[in-house]
């Protein structure tokens, strides 16, 4: 699943909040400035619920004015000169409202024009210089390569050097480009451009399954074949930006983006706006701290049995495959012995899923309270703190093991195009029934493909009801 970048008056959230704050300060500014500091004593005189008035209404005020305006578009492009003037016009545009607030309500009367005019050129100096300190800090973070997508290039010989130049090079990019593909010659080794060429036309899709990348920019020289190439990508969970061409039905989800001086077509599984993907965020971090309540009692219940049943840890702490690749440290309360992973080898015969996973009925490695744990999911609680902390969702697809990944066909990895959950479509669709693994897959990608809140909603309601009728994992 992808999250769209540069999208909406959210993405300046930050100067909107920097913004506000620096016109309550100007007009505090102007209060104490023409009243001698006594701001104090003000609160005795009728007229002074004017500008406490004008306080609360500051942020409605301002917040109209952005969606009339595009006071912030290419901010961080802008010189200091240009931020000036924006700066001018952001306030001239709040000023307005002010004066339109004060003509409809008839109180006009009640403001010194000596406050207004310290309102007026002190936001316009606090807020320039709020914007400029803090676009400064962002880009020193941009220039970072922390919490940006991974993404390959695959072009041609012909074009490979522009192309990289324009893609990799451009400045305070929201992704990384780890590596390019070149089509047409085997330059495997080399670098162009100082991004390595990591793989040709025929290695491209075993290295795809194999290494971390989230997205995957197609060369528009590549036209050839590039509709058919970028239906194959999108089937693996990938998300592919396509320079403008026409394409076909064979391209779902289609935004437009521009990605360095290309206006690219992108496509993916699925397209989460900034709203969705910022209420599925907020959904987690309150369902985790809400779980992690539970966890903790659980821990004071089931810790001293699980020690008594078998010495070692509590918690069983094991590496899996998150997004895309992306490996974490995955906590579970222990509910097997903790010789369970060297004798998992002994018991792969009995495996009862066909495919890349391991379960079966009756497994001796379980120590006694263990299925009791498992039959209630209790077990799982400790995932809550993968939730919190960003590793998983709420709601998503199982993390394999790093031997199961390792057997992935690539189309496995469609599976993995959004964060793991702790529950999910498999788990409410009979999880202990389903013997097949490709059948697994076919359940996570149709909720990626079709994933929405109210979809979410529906999984968490369907696991409550699973775990508490005891259906959880055998």
């Amino acid at each position: 699943m992808y999250k769209k970048k540069k999208r909406s008056w959210v993405k300046h959230l930050d100067f909107m909040i920097l913004d506000l704050l620096a016109a309550e300060l100007a007009l505090f500014l102007g209060v104490m400035i023409k009243f001698n500091g006594s701001i104090i004593f003000l609160d005795k005189f009728e007229w002074f619920s004017g500008y406490q008035n004008l306080v609360k209404l500051l942020p409605f005020i301002d917040l109209a004015g952005v969606f009339f305006t595009e006071t912030y578009k290419g901010i961080l492009r802008r010189t200091k000169y240009e931020e000036l003037i924006s700066t001018i016009w952001h306030v001239a545009v709040n000023f307005l409202g002010v004066l339109l607030y004060m003509y409809m309500s008839k109180t006009s009367f009640m403001y010194s024009r000596a406050v207004l005019g310290i309102f007026v050129f002190g936001m316009i100096l606090i807020s320039y210089i709020f914007r400029v300190s803090w676009k400064r800090v962002i880009r020193r973070i941009k220039l970072k390569d922390v919490n940006k997508t991974a993404m390959i290039v695959v072009a041609e010989t012909t074009n490979v050097e522009q192309c990289l130049r324009e893609i990799a090079l451009s400045p305070y990019p929201e992704y990384k480009v780890v590596g390019v593909t070149v089509v047409d010659k085997d330059m495997r080794g080399q670098k162009i451009q100082g991004i390595p060429v990591v793989a040709s036309a025929d290695t491209l899709f075993e290295y795809l399954r194999t290494s971390v990348v989230d997205e995957v920019f197609l060369d528009g020289n590549t036209r050839s074949s590039e509709e058919a190439l970028a239906a194959r990508l999108v089937d693996q969970g990938l998300t592919v930006h396509i320079p403008l061409v026409k394409t076909s039905s064979l391209v779902p989800n289609r935004i437009m983006e521009k990605y360095g001086e290309y206006i690219v077509l992108t496509t993916s599984m699925h397209i989460a706006n900034n709203r969705q993907a910022f209420a599925k965020r907020v959904m987690d971090i309150i369902g985790a701290l809400i779980g992690l309540i539970f966890t903790l009692i659980a821990f004071i219940i089931f810790a001293p049995i699980i020690k008594l049943q078998s010495p070692g840890p509590v918690f069983f702490t094991q590496t899996r495959i998150g997004k895309n690749g992306r490996k974490f440290k995955f906590y579970k309360f222990r509910t097997m012995y903790v010789d369970a992973e060297e004798r998992k080898k002994e018991l792969m015969a009995q495996n009862e899923i066909n495919g890349n996973m391991f379960k079966m009925d009756n497994d001796p490695r379980i120590i006694p309270i263990g299925h009791f744990l498992r039959k209630y999911s209790i077990d799982e609680l400790p995932q809550f703190w993968n939730v919190l902390v960003g590793d998983m969702s709420l709601v998503g697809t199982r993390p394999p093991l790093e031997d199961e990944y390792e057997n992935y066909a690539l189309h496995h990895k469609a599976r993995l195009s959004i964060k793991p959950g702790l529950t999910g479509m498999w788990q409410v669709s009979g999880r202990s029934d389903i013997k097949d693994f490709e059948q697994v897959v076919a359940l996570d990608t149709q909720y990626i493909s079709n994933w929405s809140l109210v979809l979410d909603i529906k999984i968490l309601l369907k696991t409550i009801a699973v775990v508490f009728g005891g259906k959880g994992s055998k």
